[in-house]
């Protein structure tokens, strides 16, 4: 009797934890293309009838929703206290699914993660949402909102069920036809140039090496010029399409040469100096590396996105067992066994081929070990991981060893090898403009040193003034302990910055420019502006580096990336717009494009699932960036010299991902 009874107390908790809908109705959202935004608001009993307008009680809300393209949308929910609304991504485009959103990511702000995306972007396993709008509670829900800033090609949304759950039900894809094929692609559409058969992409795989056999660029040609602080004027016929050195440097001019990367200013406009002494722009891409942009992550939980999966042992990963990857998959196609090394030898003659000199962040160790390509690195270990929002407990008196023995173990092998040009300390700090609540959250949290020093600096005066120069003062600390540490062990290597997210105030750039050796940060604009560069070029006497930015589309059934065009030959137009415009001024010396491949079609670990590479899932480059990238390549030099003008064609309706205009159907 008791066992009967407790059956029937978890079949009651069961059936309290996901409220059903009564009648349903299909709404169907129309995006208008000629619109900045585009989008319309329900009652949610429209929809599903007998929902209730309180959901103090309930964790998620579940919506069963089909969309015909993979563009983010925003969806809200109008309360009590305004609209409050985030950001969905679908990796099921043309297909129906069920996404299980939890209510969390609207009544709280983010979590303290390191980093932007950390914070920002939430996986889930038949889409991603990434957060944003107001936060309150939920009472008083009456209805729901969909829209699109600049929608491509009039999409459509359907809902045909929205339901709430106080335990998480899962997501599902609930078509039948699988989301993604057995090269890696996109399975609920068409589009120019996709893949129908291995016959079709072995083809195109020798067509490639063909072109390359007959355009690969050579770099052992040198000219032997004194040494000068001056510019050359003059540019012999080099053997090569982009007159680039051994290092990727600018044969035609040189300057003092120190065996490894620089900076130096000369007439006014900053530059890197390769190791030879040749001036040097650094063009590079972040996350160089074989076989991406079609790895499967959590299997286990959604199996029937998928028409194929690898052949075990190929394309899987022993230390990620619920996963597999169709980018490696499709490089053994290519090249069977040797797979790994011949992966690795295309990637630097496509490099040489399109102009690009440097392998950024996040990239491939086996590439880069190859040293036939300059390449930037980002430090490890050096307590960022461990910190709040990317700050870490400096005050901790274990904390200068470990900084000391990670940076000798991780830049000590690199001392004496001239291709690497230097070293980030991290990325996208999340705490920069979060000063005051980072304060709070260490004064809540746990007795440790850092909270000890903050209660001591506060006892003086306890203000949002005095507490952003507590997190201030912290950075300095931190920031000059491990350059101290980086230079016992490698004096040769510059300081590459941090990598902003967010470019802070003058008080911190002063803080930098005390440390590093050049201003990095990521910035996803249409171009980045004369003024804001201007402004850091004057805050820190610094040369910069753009280390992240990007376009992308929404033909392939990936999300349209940070800054989105209408196709894939606008995303080749809008890098030519922003690159030519970037090096146009004195102070910025390189650029990162993100990323080498595409994002995986199903979401990397935080969700995204961009288009934004260069080259595809099949391992096939898009043609329209090649060029863009090799036309630009070519004009850079002369840009920077202030020689050349950059291109004036700029992209139709790109767009980027921030704040949505406050606008309906205008």
């Amino acid at each position: 009797m008791r066992y009967s009874l407790k059956l029937l107390a978890i079949t009651a908790i069961s059936l309290l934890a996901f409220m059903p809908c009564g009648a349903q109705k299909t709404v169907k959202i129309q995006f208008d293309n000629n619109k900045e935004v585009s989008g319309k608001k329900f009652a949610i009993k429209d929809i599903s009838s007998g929902i209730p307008t309180n959901w103090d009680g309930y964790n998620f809300v579940v919506l069963e929703f089909k969309s015909s393209t993979p563009q983010r949308f925003q969806l809200g929910f109008t309360t009590e206290t305004g609209y409050n609304e985030l950001r969905v991504m679908t990796y099921c485009a043309n297909g129906w699914n069920k996404l299980a959103i939890p209510l969390k990511f609207f009544r709280e702000l983010p979590g303290a993660a390191n980093d932007l995306a950390a914070t920002y972007n939430q996986a889930r396993y038949t889409g991603w949402i990434n957060l944003g709008g107001n936060r309150g509670p939920l009472k008083g829900v009456d209805s729901i909102g969909v829209r699109m800033n600049v929608p491509i090609n009039n999409p459509v949304i359907e809902i045909r069920s929205i339901s709430l759950s106080v335990e998480d039900p899962g997501d599902q894809y609930l078509g039948t036809v699988p989301v993604v094929d057995e090269f890696g692609q996109w399975n609920l559409g068409d589009y120019e140039g996709k893949i129908k058969s291995l016959e079709q992409l072995q083809k195109e795989w020798t067509a490639e090496e063909k072109e390359i056999a007959k355009t690969v660029i050579t770099t052992s040609y040198y000219t032997k010029i004194n040494n000068s602080t001056t510019l050359r004027e003059d540019k012999p016929n080099f053997p090569n399409q982009y007159g680039y050195s051994k290092y990727g440097g600018y044969l035609s001019t040189k300057v003092k040469a120190s065996g490894f990367f620089r900076t130096e200013k000369i007439d006014g406009k900053w530059w890197f100096v390769d190791p030879e002494g040749y001036l040097f722009l650094s063009v590079g891409v972040d996350c160089v590396s074989p076989g991406g942009g079609g790895n499967v992550l959590n299997l286990d939980k959604r199996r029937n996105i998928y028409k194929e999966l690898p052949p075990a042992g190929i394309g899987s990963n022993p230390e990620r067992p619920n996963s597999a990857s169709f980018g490696t998959w499709n490089l053994f196609r290519r090249y069977g066994e040797a797979y790994p090394e011949k992966s690795r030898e295309m990637i630097v003659k496509r490099m040489d081929n399109w102009g690009l000199n440097t392998i950024a962040n996040w990239s491939s160790s086996e590439v880069m070990k190859l040293n036939q390509k300059a390449f930037m690195l980002q430090l490890r270990g050096i307590g960022i991981e461990n910190g709040l929002m990317g700050l870490p407990d400096v005050y901790d008196p274990k904390f200068a060893p470990k900084v000391d023995a990670s940076c000798k173990d991780f830049v000590g092998p690199n001392r004496e090898n001239p291709w690497l040009i230097g070293y980030f300390v991290g990325n996208e700090p999340s705490w920069l403009e979060q000063e005051a609540r980072l304060c709070s959250m260490i004064l809540d949290g746990k007795d440790k040193p850092i909270k000890t020093e903050l209660k001591n600096f506060l006892a003086a005066g306890d203000t949002p003034e005095r507490r952003k120069h507590f997190i201030y003062d912290t950075f300095r600390i931190f920031l000059k302990m491990v350059d101290e540490a980086v230079k016992r062990y490698d004096p040769n290597h510059l300081n590459l910055g941090m990598r902003f997210g967010n470019v802070p105030e003058k008080e911190v750039q002063l803080i930098c420019k005390g440390v590093f050796d050049v201003f990095s940060f990521n910035c996803y604009d249409l171009y980045p502006k004369k003024e804001f560069m201007d402004q850091i070029l004057e805050g820190t006497g610094l040369p910069m580096i753009i280390g992240e930015f990007h376009f992308g589309t929404v033909d392939r059934g990936m999300a349209q990336s940070l800054w989105q065009v209408n196709s894939q030959q606008e995303r080749g137009v809008a890098y030519r717009f922003y690159t030519e415009r970037a090096y146009s001024h004195p102070g910025l010396i390189g650029t990162a494009w993100f990323q080498w491949s595409d994002q995986d079609l199903t979401g990397r670990r935080d969700g995204e699932d961009y288009n934004c590479g260069l080259v595809d899932v099949t391992d096939r480059p898009y043609p329209h960036m090649v060029e863009a990238m090799t036309e630009t390549a070519k004009r850079l030099q002369d840009i920077h010299l202030g020689k050349v003008k950059p291109i004036e064609q700029a992209p139709v309706k790109a767009r980027g991902h921030g704040g949505i205009p406050d606008l309906w159907e205008k």
